[in-house]
């Protein structure tokens, strides 16, 4: 069931071994769902109890996959890993008040040399706890416990060719998914209907391959609540005019392709309609500044002068890297972009571009999912770029 051939894991591992060397990290424990399934191939919905994979930097040492005992034959049938890799522990850990995954975690740290070593953790992610860092630490005194929340999301946005053919199913799923979605928006519909279209086309995807859960639900604010990005439906109708903004995305294989356009019911206020021109306008300077050898700040400063000539201001960051993640969130936790981040742009990187402009009783999205390319940002997706008036 491995996604891809076990040679394209073991280049991800060798070059995420050179990024530990280059901090000086022994052992790199990775809780993240997605570095998980990004090294080792371990895919389930299983994130909701303690695991992880301990790589160490050593390249003659495999990772180790820890996880719950009844999760370890999905660990045997999605990853690489040989048996005598994949290590469970008992069902008393999970949601114990006395014991933690990660005190077992802790034992095989000391079993393998490492209890002296420097360690470093995904620290500011979803998947580990407050609780999980102080049982690792004071379980293991002598050992020098690193931040290494950075390592993996750092390497894993340049995606490989592999990767991009993903990305472009991905991209077709989402088409789909959105050409549901607007069609949905329709005056006296309820919400919670279209969602449901828009989860049916998600997941059936297209003839020739199906669709995967997306790392985030779909979000659809509308009418006043277009003043917000993050809200999701209600049982409410749709109503003439008013505006509805989409966001959603498309997924295969745990890769997110997102996208977000805004549907007016009805003539469109004029304030919207010109925003939204200036928005896609914004939006093509940034496109074209998706260069190898910018920086992400650059494709920010590109978008914010063409925005500026307007009298738009946007406060938010313009985007991130997207890709292969796990709920709650598709963006990979590293390159964002905005000023400041001085991240330099590498060809097949995959960025989600969502000039988002939210004022005190309305908003808009118009976005792209793009990969870097020597020719500017290359659009995955292929729908109508504008305010669609219905």
């Amino acid at each position: 069931m491995l996604a891809f051939a076990e040679s394209e894991y073991r280049e991800r591992l060798r070059r995420t071994r050179e990024q530990m060397a280059d901090r000086g990290i022994d052992l790199l424990l990775c809780s993240h769902p997605a570095s998980m399934c990004w090294l080792t191939g371990y895919d389930g919905w299983s994130f909701y109890v303690h695991q992880l994979v301990m790589v160490p930097v050593d390249a003659s040492r495999d990772p180790i996959w820890v996880g719950r005992g009844m999760d370890a034959n999905a660990a045997r049938v999605t990853t690489w890993l040989a048996d005598d890799h994949i290590i469970p522990y008992s069902d008393d850990y999970v949601h114990s008040a006395t014991k933690h995954p990660l005190e077992f975690v802790a034992d095989l740290v000391r079993q393998g040399g490492w209890d002296r070593s420097r360690i470093g953790v995904e620290l500011d992610t979803f998947y580990y706890t407050g609780r999980s860092h102080t049982s690792l630490t004071g379980a293991l005194p002598n050992a020098t416990v690193v931040d290494a929340t950075k390592v993996v999301p750092t390497v894993k946005a340049i995606k490989s060719d592999n990767e991009i053919a993903f990305m472009e199913r991905a991209a077709r799923i989402v088409e789909r998914a959105m050409r549901a979605a607007v069609d949905g928006v329709a005056a006296g519909r309820r919400q919670c209907d279209t969602a449901a279209d828009i989860f049916h086309a998600q997941i059936s995807g297209t003839a020739e391959f199906g669709g995967d859960y997306p790392a985030i639900v779909p979000m659809l604010p509308s009418g006043p609540g277009t003043n917000t990005p993050h809200l999701t439906w209600s049982d409410a109708p749709f109503r003439n005019g008013e505006a509805t903004i989409i966001e959603i995305a498309g997924c295969y294989k745990r890769y997110n392709c997102p996208m977000a356009r805004t549907v007016q019911l009805g003539k469109p206020p004029q304030k919207l309609a010109d925003t939204a021109k200036v928005v896609v306008e914004g939006l093509h300077s940034a496109m074209e500044a998706a260069r190898p050898g910018n920086t992400a700040e650059q494709i920010e400063a590109a978008w914010r002068t063409t925005i500026e000539k307007h009298g738009i201001i946007k406060e938010s960051r313009l985007g991130y890297s997207t890709g292969l993640n796990y709920p709650p969130d598709w963006g990979e936790g590293g390159l964002s972009i905005r000023p400041g981040d001085t991240t330099e742009l590498q060809e097949n990187m995959t960025l989600h571009i969502i000039p988002g402009i939210w004022m005190d009783d309305w908003g808009l999205e118009i976005s792209e999912c793009i990969q870097v390319t020597p020719q500017g940002g290359r659009a995955f997706a292929d729908f109508e770029r504008n305010l669609i008036v219905k």
